[in-house]
């Protein structure tokens, strides 16, 4: 690591969207630090897909290559560390890490995603990422045909057995518990011979993280090989609350076209930021907040 402590713009996360804001920022000739945990939330996942030129890849592949590249640019640091807390300065912002080291930069943007809050079901925390998934444009295609279960209730299942539907017809909803869909969705979902069951879990079986069953309450068992979820989640990083950015009502932070939040000179980019999380939108929203922030300083320097 540098002696230097100060820098144009610090990122916070040095996962897809961050790595790509750097690169955008290094190419610009900004001194930029990139503070990362090396924990991304996408670490069980085996392959990642529908990402153009890595398409199969590992994500942890795809990562070690972008950082190789980004640090061919000698204005960017990287340091493995955990970003702790955020204040303003006169010039900026100053963030200090768990290490207790402490930079300051004109501009911050964060790439923390998301920390997601597994249920209270044994194995399902294993499954997530390998059996457990939560997007088909993702793993859809690889568990196509396959006996699928959507383990979500009300609107998220409704929306989950419509968009599923079409990578499935085996396909059955397990609402651990009783069922909040409306008579209408009820009555919509049967139509497309899709069950219901409303039963309390009691684990999941698998090998490995991969599913074999759904055990209930009751001691009955389901077999199948892949189920759609959607847990909740809260916001990976809080010094972007601590610093005055406001959050949607879906607990992503707020933000413009231009990945700008409601506090000035903080910007956010991936899956912090987004409700469609992939590896190509991460990319793609790292790409533009960096040409965002180069641009700004640029017109501030002129």
């Amino acid at each position: 690591m540098t002696d230097n402590k100060n820098f144009d713009v610090i990122i916070i996360g040095g996962s897809y969207s961050g790595l790509s804001a750097a690169m955008a920022l290094g190419r610009a000739l900004r001194k930029v630090l990139i503070i990362d945990s090396g924990l991304p939330c996408n670490r069980q996942t085996p392959h990642s897909h529908n990402f153009i030129t890595q398409d199969g890849e590992k994500p942890k592949a795809i990562a070690e290559k972008a950082k190789a590249q980004v640090l061919k640019y000698d204005t960017l640091k990287f340091l493995e560390d955990i970003a702790d807390s955020g204040k303003k300065t006169s010039n900026g912002f100053e963030i200090t890490t768990k290490k207790g080291e402490a930079f300051t930069a004109k501009k911050l943007i964060f790439a923390t995603g998301v920390k997601d809050i597994m249920p209270d079901i044994k194995g399902f925390s294993e499954c997530w990422g390998i059996s457990i998934i939560h997007c088909p444009y993702c793993h859809g295609y690889e568990v196509k045909g396959e006996k699928t279960g959507i383990l979500a209730n009300g609107d998220f299942a409704f929306h989950y057995a419509q968009l599923i539907r079409n990578w499935t017809k085996d396909l059955t909803i397990f609402t651990n518990g009783k069922s909040t869909l409306t008579l209408e969705q009820t009555d919509k979902i049967n139509k497309y011979k899709i069950s219901i069951i409303a039963k309390e879990i009691e684990y999941l079986k698998h090998i490995n993280g991969n599913i074999q069953q759904i055990v209930f309450k009751d001691n009955t068992t389901f077999d199948l090989e892949a189920i759609y979820s959607r847990p909740h989640f809260e916001q990976h990083c809080k010094i972007p609350e601590t610093l005055g950015c406001e959050l949607t009502e879906q607990g992503l932070l707020k933000v413009d076209m231009f990945q700008k939040t409601s506090v000035t000179n903080i910007f956010a980019c991936g899956d912090n930021a987004s409700p469609m999380r992939s590896v190509a939108i991460a990319v793609a929203t790292g790409n533009t907040v960096g040409a965002v922030v180069n641009n700004g300083m640029t017109e501030e320097e002129f």
